[in-house]
C-alpha cells in the first residue's frame, strides 16, 4: 500500500548536490517550469544544499544561469523566476560533520516540537553518500511516513555494492518511498511506447516471436568523455549505461501487459524479463558482447582524442597510459520466455560514435512469399521505429507501390506519428520534469524497484566476470566511426545489420 499523500500544507523538496552539474542542466530548469506551469504546490518549499559556501544572492544567480542555459531557456522571465526563487534557499552542509544536516533542519522545522513534515530529499551526489545521507537524514528526525527519496543512477557497480546501497537506504525508508530515477523513462516517446502497446489492439497479436524477426535498441553519443575519465574509467559503457537505460528500455518493449497502470503492476512485468535474459558467459561471451574503445579520430568536422588522451587520463593512470574500459558495448540478448524465444534482441551504446540518436527498432519478419518477384520487385521487412533522441517520433514503414503508370515499383513509406498534427504543438519538455511530478503525485511506475537494480545487476555482472576470465579487451574504433568491426559481426552472422 502506498503511504498517506504528503500534507499540502508542510511539503518541501531538498536537493542534495544543489550545485552539481545534473542539478545545473537538469533539476533546476525543470523545477522552475514546473513552477511556471503552476504544477508546484502553493507553499512548496525548495532547498538546495551543498559543500559550497554562497549567499543567497550568488546561489539565486546560479540558478538563473542554469534556467538560461537550458532547453526552457525560453520560458525565462524576470516575474516568472523572482516567483520561483523566493521558493528556494540555498544551505552549505558537511554530512561528515556531526550535525551536519542541521541548516537544512533549520529551514524546515524551525518550530522543534513540529511532529510532522512530509519532505522529498533528491540525491544528486556521488552514490557512496546515499547511504550516510539516508541515514543522517533518520537520525536528524527528518524522515517521516510521509518521506520520499529520489536517488540518481549508478545504484552500485555490482549486485554487492548495489545491495549494500539499498540496505543502507532502507534503514532510513521503506521500499515504496524509494524514487530510484532513470530519466529515460520520463521521454515522451518511451511513455508513447507504452501507450501503443497497451492502447492499441492492432499490436498485441504481433508483439512476439511469431511476427517480429528482431529488436535492436541503440543509445549512440557524439561526445567523449567530457573532463568525466577517472570517474568514466571506473565505470564504463556496461555498468554506466546497459545495466541502467538500455536494460529498462528492453523491460518496456518485452513485457507482458500489466494487469492495470500502477506502479507494481508495471514494476512486476518489468522485473519478469530480467529474471528471464538468458546469461551471456562463458563460449558465448566472443559472440553475444563486444566491447570498445575509441582511438583518435573525427567527431562532429573535428579531430577527437582517443579515450586514452582525453583530458585526465594521465592523472588518473599514472604513469601509465592503458586502460581497458569499455566506451563501446554491443550485445546480442535473448529472452528465454514464451513470447521471445529465439527472437534476438540487439543492444549498443557507445561515446564518440558518428552520430547521437536513441532510437529503438522493431523489425518484423518478412512478407511469406513475394508475389512481385517476377517483375523484379524486391520487399523490405516492415519496421517500427521508436525514436527518443535528438528528435522524438514513431514510425512505421510499409511498403507502398510508387505512383506512375509504369509496371508495379515498390518503396519504403513511412507512417509517422505526428504529435503536433494530432494534438497541435507542445513545448518539448525536458524528461526531468515528468519525473519530478511523478514524485510529486506518489506515483513510482516509471522509477526502477529494488529487485529490478539487484537482477539487473547479476546479469551484468554475468558478462563482465566473462571478459574478465576469458580475457576479452576492448576493440579500438575510431572517434566518429558507429564502433568496431566486431559489433557488426555480431549482427552479420546472423544474417542482420545495425540500423543507422
Amino acid at each position: 500500500m502506498s503511504p498517506p499523500p504528503i500534507p499540502a500544507d508542510c511539503r518541501a523538496f531538498v536537493l542534495f548536490g544543489a550545485t552539481g552539474d545534473l542539478a545545473r542542466r537538469m533539476l533546476w530548469p525543470s523545477l522552475y517550469a514546473l513552477d511556471c506551469d503552476g504544477l508546484l504546490p502553493p507553499a512548496f518549499q525548495l532547498i538546495g544544499a551543498a559543500t559550497s559556501q554562497l549567499t543567497a544572492e550568488q546561489f539565486a544567480g546560479r540558478v538563473k544561469d542554469a534556467i538560461l542555459q537550458s532547453a526552457n531557456a525560453a520560458l525565462f522571465n524576470e516575474a516568472a523566476f523572482t516567483a520561483f526563487i523566493a521558493r528556494v534557499r540555498y544551505v552549505a552542509v558537511d554530512i561528515q560533520a556531526p550535525g551536519g544536516l542541521e541548516p537544512i533542519r533549520a529551514q524546515l522545522l524551525p518550530n522543534k516540537a513540529e511532529e510532522k513534515c512530509g519532505i522529498i530529499f533528491y540525491l544528486s551526489t556521488g552514490p557512496q553518500l546515499f547511504g550516510q545521507i539516508c541515514l543522517a537524514l533518520r537520525d536528524s528526525g527528518m524522515v517521516d511516513q510521509y518521506s520520499r527519496v529520489v536517488i540518481e543512477k549508478p545504484i552500485g557497480a555490482d549486485t554487492a555494492s548495489a545491495n549494500r546501497t539499498n540496505e543502507a537506504v532502507a534503514a532510513a525508508f521503506t521500499e515504496d518511498q524509494v524514487f530510484r530515477i532513470d530519466h529515460y523513462l520520463g521521454k515522451e516517446s518511451v511513455q508513447n511506447l507504452i501507450a501503443l502497446r497497451f492502447a492499441n489492439s492492432i499490436f498485441e497479436p504481433l508483439w512476439n516471436a511469431n511476427a517480429i524477426e528482431q529488436v535492436q535498441i541503440s543509445v549512440a553519443e557524439t561526445v567523449g568523455v567530457d573532463g568525466r575519465w577517472p570517474f568514466y574509467d571506473a565505470t564504463g559503457a556496461l555498468r554506466d549505461m546497459v545495466q541502467s537505460h538500455l536494460l529498462q528500455l528492453l523491460c518496456l518493449v518485452a513485457m507482458e501487459p500489466p494487469a492495470s497502470f500502477t506502479p507494481s503492476a508495471v514494476r512486476n512485468e518489468k522485473v519478469k524479463v530480467l529474471w528471464s535474459l538468458r546469461p551471456i558467459a562463458g563460449a558465448d561471451i566472443a559472440t553475444h558482447a563486444v566491447a570498445g574503445q575509441y582511438t583518435a579520430g573525427f567527431s562532429g568536422g573535428q579531430a577527437a582524442n582517443g579515450y586514452l588522451e582525453e583530458t585526465g587520463a594521465g592523472a588518473a593512470a599514472g604513469a601509465s597510459t592503458t586502460s581497458k574500459t569499455e566506451t563501446f558495448v554491443a550485445l546480442r540478448v535473448e529472452i528465454d520466455n514464451w513470447r521471445w524465444a529465439g527472437v534476438p534482441f540487439y543492444l549498443r551504446t557507445g561515446k564518440r560514435l558518428q552520430k547521437r540518436q536513441s532510437e529503438i527498432a522493431i523489425q518484423f519478419k518478412p512478407a511469406p512469399y513475394n508475389i512481385f518477384a517476377g517483375i523484379g520487385a524486391a520487399l523490405a521487412p516492415n519496421m517500427l521505429l521508436i525514436k527518443l533522441q535528438p528528435d522524438e517520433m514513431i514510425t512505421l514503414t510499409l511498403m507502398h507501390k510508387k505512383p506512375g503508370l509504369h509496371e508495379v515499383q515498390l518503396g519504403e513509406v513511412g507512417l509517422n506519428l505526428s504529435l503536433d498534427g494530432a494534438f497541435g504543438p507542445s513545448r518539448r519538455r525536458i524528461a526531468y520534469e515528468r519525473m519530478l511530478l511523478d514524485v510529486l503525485r506518489n506515483n513510482s511506475a516509471l522509477f526502477v524497484r529494488r529487485d529490478e537494480v539487484e537482477a539487473a545487476w547479476k546479469w551484468i555482472d554475468g558478462i563482465i566476470d566473462g571478459w574478465r576470465t576469458t580475457g576479452q579487451t576492448p576493440k579500438p574504433y575510431s572517434a566518429g566511426s558507429w564502433g568496431p568491426t566486431a559489433a557488426i559481426e555480431l549482427l552479420a552472422r546472423h544474417g542482420h545489420a545495425w540500423h543507422e
